[in-house]
């Protein structure tokens, strides 16, 4: 606003100086005559209202100038501001996606170590508690290489296999199961052997060879066993003989290849 009054000031200033010499014509023109006295006054005071005019108008177009300039030094100065707040805040956004990058990358390793670490040492715990068996196992070899005492070791190794079943049991829910005189069943046997009796409705384990295993709910392994089956009636016996019979002379074709093969065994007997 300073400004645009120092410009207003200064344009009333040239118009009334130029107003001066045109009212001082009319006084200096007295001994030319009358009409030359009022001709000239009329005509310098047109002129300066033209001038003043084209002095307004330019007065203005340099303020109109002025306050355009003054926008956009003041759009400028924003604009430069704006692009130094957005750089700012675009290095900071920099430098925290680096740094989250580095942490996902260190928090990657980490979890790679751990995940190999937990594959390696997965069973320390199971460990731990089958070494102090294996230190008595030491500890009853050792008292019989002194006594020679075939009892003290039998009674030794016993009361160790039952602290040791015990331990996983409790710890690990490793039970074993009895299957003798159980209903055969194909989920807990194995079936190695089987015989049939007539005495019996339906197939039973006679025998077990090998113990089975149970961990928590689910059959870590099954029991080998020896099962017996209802015996079959003749008739299907019977029928189970000649579908035999069948089979095995399909087998053996015109019957040259049996005799073949009999004539080989009486040779080599």
């Amino acid at each position: 606003m300073s400004k645009k009054r120092e410009k207003e000031k200064n344009r009333i200033e040239r118009a009334e100086k130029k107003d001066q010499p045109s009212q001082e014509s009319p006084s200096s023109a007295d001994s030319d005559g009358r009409s030359e006295q009022y001709a000239e006054p009329c005509e310098s005071s047109d002129v300066a209202g033209e001038q003043q005019a084209s002095e307004t108008a330019q007065a203005e177009g340099e303020e109109a100038q002025a306050g355009a300039k003054d926008q956009g030094q003041d759009l400028e100065s924003q604009l430069r501001a704006r692009i130094a707040e957005l750089e700012a805040e675009n290095s900071e956004l920099k430098e925290q996606y680096l740094r989250k990058q580095a942490d996902f990358e260190n928090y990657r390793k980490r979890m790679n170590r751990e995940k190999q670490d937990s594959a390696r040492f997965a069973n320390k715990q199971l460990l731990l508690d089958i070494v102090p068996v294996i230190d008595d196992f030491e500890r009853a070899i050792k008292s019989a290489e002194e006594s020679r005492d075939f009892d003290a070791l039998h009674d030794g190794v016993a009361l160790i296999e039952k602290q040791f079943t015990g331990m996983l049991e409790r710890k690990w829910g490793l039970e074993r199961f009895d299957s003798e005189g159980e209903e055969f069943d194909p989920q807990k046997h194995e079936a190695v052997a089987v015989v049939e009796e007539s005495n019996v409705e339906t197939p039973t384990v006679a025998e077990e060879y090998q113990k089975g295993y149970m961990l928590h709910d689910m059959v870590l392994r099954a029991a080998k066993v020896r099962v017996r089956m209802p015996a079959q009636s003749q008739g299907q016996g019977n029928e189970q003989g000649q579908t035999a019979a069948s089979e095995e002379s399909g087998a053996d074709g015109d019957g040259v290849p049996g005799q073949e093969e009999a004539g080989a065994a009486e040779t080599s007997e």
